[in-house]
């Protein structure tokens, strides 16, 4: 594959930014196997954010000829309070995260699963933790807090204040060239850039991927004093609520449900999570065959090749959104089947992670 190839796929969507593009092509230019990771808590069932999107862009990077790491970080959940802070718990959720990516075609043979309670073991590590908090102000560790997705006034013990340390220090002890999240953990990775060079350390390229909103209707709740970036965060798709999102695993009933209950107003297309869908994962910036499906009274089959055709169609209220739904509901069906039948035996650690969820 070639260098422009290679970079393509980097920034394919849903990336929404990489820092910098400059770093990026260098990296390419002088490694045949550049080291990445993303990070997860794990915390529950995955949804189209956490599990399918993560999934493509992993794809994506293994494609590219990166080396990837799927980094499972249990001790930033139990200090999160997620699961209950059980942390047996959380263990077991990474686990089922590795089936959930493997069903959605990431090969196990082509990346590398690590758990940050390896990387503690390690006082390296620490010593790191030490050094970035000690060059970081406490208002600057405050506002980095968010991605926890947590406000300021829930913080519920000391533990959460280095958080966003650890999280960076995970990427310079792994002496990673690229680090990919999505665009709630912009904080953290800057901070990372900004102490690999205070450390020594080497400074990676940061990918962020755009934040899946959930199917309601969109709204700020003070994650961010700017404004964009708060309704962004504020609006991500969440496990915590489950008609807003869809599982990786949900039936086809389930699916056509949320989606036939969600937030999407006619010719209204900023904000809009179906829109979202056909453009994230439907065609992902690149040309595909995307058809909606309608009686012949309501103007018949219409075909579309990019998601700005479709965008444009929906605006001027040539697409009903009722005629949207149905024919997004179909792909994700479609999309999703692997998952699904992956699952479909499983249902009892589904119970018992969905439970885990709420405590």
């Amino acid at each position: 594959m070639d260098l422009e190839d290679k970079i393509r796929l980097v920034n394919r969507l849903p990336t929404e930014e990489v820092i910098t593009q400059e770093e990026l092509r260098n990296i390419f230019e002088t490694n045949d196997a550049p080291l990445a990771y993303q990070g997860f808590e794990p915390s529950g069932l995955a949804h189209l954010g956490t599990g399918l999107v993560t999934a493509m862009k992993a794809v994506d990077m293994i494609n590219a000829g990166v080396k990837f790491i799927l980094f499972l970080a249990d001790w930033h959940a139990w200090i999160n309070e997620k699961m209950g802070g059980d942390l047996e718990l959380i263990r077991k959720s990474g686990e089922y995260l590795k089936e959930v990516w493997g069903s959605l075609g990431v090969d196990e043979k082509k990346v590398e699963y690590i758990w940050a309670s390896e990387l503690s073991d390690d006082l390296s590590y620490w010593e790191k933790v030490i050094k970035i908090t000690k060059g970081t102000t406490i208002a600057r560790m405050t506002r980095c807090l968010t991605i926890m997705g947590r406000k300021e006034g829930e913080m519920q013990n000391v533990a959460q204040y280095i958080y966003p340390a650890m999280q960076a220090s995970d990427i310079l002890q792994m002496e990673l060239d690229i680090a990919c999240a999505g665009m709630d953990q912009r904080k953290a990775q800057i901070l990372a850039r900004e102490m690999s060079e205070k450390l020594g350390a080497k400074k990676p390229v940061c990918v962020h991927y755009h934040l899946l909103m959930g199917l309601t209707e969109p709204a700020t709740s003070g994650f961010d004093k700017d404004l964009k970036t708060d309704l962004s965060i504020s609006s991500k798709m969440s496990k915590s609520t489950p008609k807003a999102n869809i599982f990786v695993h949900d039936t086809e009933e389930e699916i056509r449900e949320k989606i036939k209950e969600a937030y999407c107003p006619a010719k209204v297309v900023e904000n809009n999570p179906i829109l979202e869908i056909a453009r994230y994962i439907v065609f992902r910036g690149e040309e595909k065959e995307f058809t909606i499906h309608r009686p012949e009274k309501f103007g018949g089959d219409i075909t579309f090749w990019r998601y700005e055709e479709l965008e444009n169609a929906f605006r001027k209220g040539e697409i009903h959104p009722l005629d949207l739904k149905n024919n997004i509901s179909e792909s994700l069906i479609k999309i999703l089947e692997p998952s699904r039948k992956h699952f479909e035996n499983k249902k009892e650690l589904i119970g018992e992670l969905l439970r885990g969820t709420s405590r």
